[in-house]
């Protein structure tokens, strides 16, 4: 006998100092005191737009103002599918309170687990909001750059981003050469006195993923991969320009993928840009966050999120 599949709508509330609010199930229903993100199911004939702020009016008092699409996610349960489409609210009105005899806790995502069990499905997104918005990808060439890279690098890091990717396919000297590890060792350390996380693109020695914060596949290195290269505690990003990509991301257990170009680029001036929606479409079946990449600059952050995008990603527009 198959299993009900179940469509929900579910809000990730977040504060601007980054907390989050979770609601502990009350007693009397299925997996009861076990906490969760709120909202609930879509009714027929709803969007999940209008399904998020009906729920979190009922459930929480408050009115949704912001809300944009962020992960579409598949989760099997022992009785039923439930198909959890995550929106990031980021403004509402009215303070969140328990209409339903629920107990309600604002945590930091990085210290939810110790609020006491959290529904299975509520975990891929913990990790998920750990995973910096704006990733900036080097373009550095040689050694007789490096000042002016680390230069850069610093002041990226002062403005507030992350989230790095070391990519030097046309570094001089070769991608594997000496120099270019050791600028590698030089950004990672840089990286890490600011709480940032660097990865290493994969055309550049496996040896160094791990002396870094993890991995960007190549679209064309992940398809020969037949499980996730690194631990859970680096990251691994993959690359994508289709929706195979993304499902193959998906079987790789890849933490997010870069999905693109969105717009149009100098570096690919015969090649058609997705445009937004193409982008919107395939970001809501990956399952996973998905970075935008392709002509993007900080200003378009907002609207690559309005159309479900994670963040952006980009060498340039920085």
């Amino acid at each position: 006998m198959s299993k009900p599949h179940i469509h929900v709508a579910v809000g990730v509330i977040i504060r601007d100092n980054g907390e989050i609010l979770l609601g502990q199930r009350p007693k009397g229903k299925p997996w009861e005191d076990w906490w969760e993100f709120p909202g609930g199911k879509i009714e027929a004939g709803e969007t999940v737009h209008q399904a998020l702020c009906r729920e979190l009016k009922e459930e929480l008092d408050i009115t949704v103002e912001q809300a944009t699409p962020w992960v579409n996610f598949v989760h099997e349960y022992p009785k039923n599918i439930v198909h959890l489409a995550f929106w990031k609210v980021t403004r509402w009105q009215g303070t969140p309170t328990g209409l339903e005899n629920q107990q309600l806790a604002w945590t930091q995502p990085e210290t939810a687990e110790q609020l006491g069990q959290l529904l299975p499905a509520s975990l891929p997104p913990l990790k998920w909001l750990g995973i910096p918005n704006r990733y900036a990808i080097s373009a550095i060439g040689s050694a007789a750059n490096a000042p002016a890279w680390l230069e850069k690098l610093d002041n990226l890091l002062e403005r507030g981003i992350r989230l790095f990717q070391l990519r030097e396919p046309n570094w001089d000297e070769g991608p594997k050469a000496d120099s270019l590890k050791t600028l590698m060792l030089e950004t990672h350390q840089r990286c890490q006195q600011k709480g940032a996380r660097l990865l290493i693109n994969s055309i550049h020695p496996k040896a160094w993923w791990s002396l870094a914060d993890g991995v960007q596949l190549r679209a064309q290195d992940a398809l020969l991969l037949e499980e996730r290269p690194l631990p859970e505690n680096k990251l691994v990003g993959a690359s994508a320009h289709s929706l195979a990509d993304l499902l193959y991301a998906n079987i790789l257990r890849a933490d997010f993928a870069v999905l693109g170009h969105v717009l149009p680029t100098a570096s690919h001036p015969n090649q058609p840009p997705l445009g937004w929606e193409t982008f919107s479409e395939l970001g809501a079946e990956a399952s996973l966050p998905v970075f935008a990449i392709g002509g993007m600059n900080e200003p378009l952050l907002p609207i690559a999120q309005q159309n479900g995008a994670h963040g952006i990603a980009g060498i340039s527009g920085w």
